[in-house]
C-alpha cells in the first residue's frame, strides 16, 4: 500500500494530467530544497486552474452490460470482470456450453441446433429462448474483439506518449524520488501536440532535470522504473544487464504489436507512401498514434541494444521509421512557409515497411545508411541506424490551452469553441444568425 503522495502520483501515469497539477502533487510528496521549490514553483502557481481538456485518455467500453443481460438467461455464475477480455472468453465459453455452442461459432444460420439436437442435449427451452441466448453470445464474442482492439488502441497511445510507462506497477513507486519524476516526466510526455508548422515542445523540462538530479543524487532510487519511460544511456548504465534484457524483450513485444496495427491499417488505407498527406477514407488517428508508439519504442529498443553491446543485432535487422500522416492543410503551411516534405520521407519510401522487416523481409544497416546518403539524412542524428543524440534540455513552458490543436487564450473560450466545431474541420454550428 502506497502513502497518499505517492499513490495519487502514480494514479496520474495511467490519465493525462496537466504538468502543473503533477507538478503541485510533486511538491507535496518530495523534500524538496529551496532552490528545487524556486525551479518547481512556475508550475505549481499554475495547478488546480480550470481547464476545457480532459484529463484522461478516451477508454474503451466494458461489457458490464452484456454480463447483466446474461445473467438473466444464463445460469453460470456472472461474477467477472467486465474489462478484462481473457476472463470474459472463458465466461462466454461457460454459458455457450450451457446451449451447446462452440466459441467462435457464430453463423446464425449453420451453427444453431435443431430441435432434435437441443433435445439430445437435454435443453428444454423454446425455440425463441434459444435463439435469444444463441443472438446474445455472439454478440458478445464480437463485442469481445471489438473492445480488444479498443484497448490496443489506448495502450499503444499511452507508448506513444511515454513508451512502456502503462506497464509499471505500484511497486515500482515505493521511492518518492523515483516516482516524482516519473509521474512528472510521462506528464509532460502526455502533452497535446500543437497545431504549427514548426516542431513540438521538448517533453524533458528544467523540472525533469531537477528530479532527475535528485535521482542520481539518491541510493533507494529505481533505475528498472526509470528505463520504462526514459531509457537514455545515464538511466540505463544503473540498470542491470539482465533487467536492460528484460526490459528489451517487452519493448520489441510492443513494437510486434504496432507493427501487426499498422500493416492492417496500412492493407485497408489507401495511403499516399511518397507524401504522407491524409486521403478521404484514412484512418489517420489510429495510424499516426501507432506509427508514434513504433518510433517511441524502436527508440528505446535502439538504445536499449546499444547499451547491451548487441548493436550488431541491427547489422542484419534494422526495421526503420514510420512516418505520421499529415492534413493537407499542415502540408501546404509548409509549403508556403519554404518548407518541404519531411526529410525521412525519401528514406521511409525507398526501405522496406517495417512490419516486412519483423516477417524476414531483409534491411540491413548497410542498406539503410546507403538509401540515408542517398537522400542526404544524417543517420545518426536522424536515428535511423542508432539511438538519437543527447537530450536537449527544454525551459517550462505552460501547459497551453487548445481546442483540435490551436491555442487559446481562456478555458472558457475555449470549451465553447469546442461546443461549436471550431477548428475541428467541420461546418461550425450552433450559431444563430442576426435577423434585421
Amino acid at each position: 500500500m502506497l502513502p497518499p503522495q505517492l499513490q495519487s502520483l502514480f494514479d496520474t501515469i495511467d490519465r493525462r494530467e496537466r504538468p502543473e497539477d503533477v507538478a503541485r502533487l510533486v511538491g507535496e510528496a518530495a523534500a524538496l530544497s529551496a532552490v528545487e521549490r524556486k525551479i518547481i514553483s512556475s508550475a505549481c502557481a499554475r495547478s488546480n486552474r480550470w481547464s476545457s481538456m480532459m484529463a484522461d485518455f478516451a477508454r474503451p467500453s466494458d461489457m458490464a452490460r452484456q454480463i447483466s443481460i446474461a445473467r438473466t438467461l444464463f445460469e453460470s455464475p456472472a461474477d467477472v470482470d467486465a474489462s478484462d477480455m481473457d476472463a470474459m472468453a472463458d465466461y462466454i465459453r461457460q454459458i455457450e456450453h450451457e446451449i451447446g455452442k462452440d466459441f467462435g461459432a457464430n453463423d446464425f444460420k449453420k451453427d444453431r441446433l435443431s430441435r432434435s439436437q437441443r433435445s439430445a442435449k437435454g435443453m428444454d427451452i423454446s425455440k425463441r429462448q434459444y435463439n435469444k441466448r444463441f443472438r446474445l453470445a455472439a454478440r458478445m464474442e464480437r463485442k469481445r474483439l471489438r473492445v480488444i482492439r479498443e484497448q490496443l488502441k489506448r495502450s499503444l497511445t499511452l507508448a506513444s506518449k511515454s513508451r512502456l510507462a502503462s506497464q509499471l506497477t505500484f511497486v515500482h513507486f515505493e521511492d518518492a524520488n523515483t516516482a516524482c519524476f516519473i509521474a512528472y516526466y510521462v506528464a509532460r510526455c502526455n502533452l497535446r501536440s500543437v497545431f504549427t508548422n514548426q516542431s513540438q515542445a521538448r517533453p524533458f523540462d528544467e523540472i525533469c532535470e531537477m528530479l532527475l538530479k535528485r535521482c542520481h543524487e539518491s541510493e533507494s532510487t529505481n533505475w528498472m522504473a526509470i528505463a520504462h519511460v526514459l531509457p537514455d544511456a545515464d538511466v540505463l548504465k544503473n540498470v542491470a544487464a539482465k533487467d536492460r534484457g528484460r526490459l528489451l524483450g517487452e519493448c520489441f513485444a510492443v513494437m510486434k504489436s504496432a507493427a501487426e496495427l499498422l500493416r492492417e491499417i496500412w492493407d485497408q488505407g489507401n495511403l499516399n507512401r511518397e507524401t504522407m498527406i491524409v486521403r478521404r477514407g484514412n484512418d489517420s488517428t489510429t495510424w499516426n498514434v501507432t506509427a508514434g508508439a513504433w518510433n517511441k519504442l524502436r527508440t528505446g529498443w535502439f538504445t536499449l541494444l546499444f547499451s547491451l553491446g548487441l548493436e550488431d543485432w541491427i547489422e542484419s535487422m534494422c526495421p526503420g521509421k514510420v512516418l505520421r500522416l499529415m492534413a493537407a492543410d499542415v502540408a501546404a503551411w509548409h509549403r508556403a512557409s519554404g518548407g518541404d516534405l519531411h526529410a525521412d520521407t525519401g528514406p521511409w519510401c525507398d526501405l522496406p515497411l517495417p512490419w516486412e522487416v519483423l516477417s524476414g523481409q531483409p534491411c540491413t544497416k548497410s542498406r539503410v545508411l546507403e538509401v540515408c546518403t542517398k537522400w542526404h539524412v544524417d543517420p545518426v542524428k536522424s536515428g535511423w541506424v542508432a539511438p538519437p543524440p543527447d537530450r536537449k534540455i527544454a525551459r517550462y513552458s505552460p501547459t497551453p490551452e487548445l481546442v483540435h490543436g490551436v491555442e487559446v487564450a481562456s478555458p472558457q473560450l475555449a470549451a465553447l469553441l469546442r461546443s461549436l466545431g471550431v477548428f475541428s474541420g467541420k461546418p461550425v454550428s450552433g450559431i444563430m444568425k442576426n435577423e434585421e
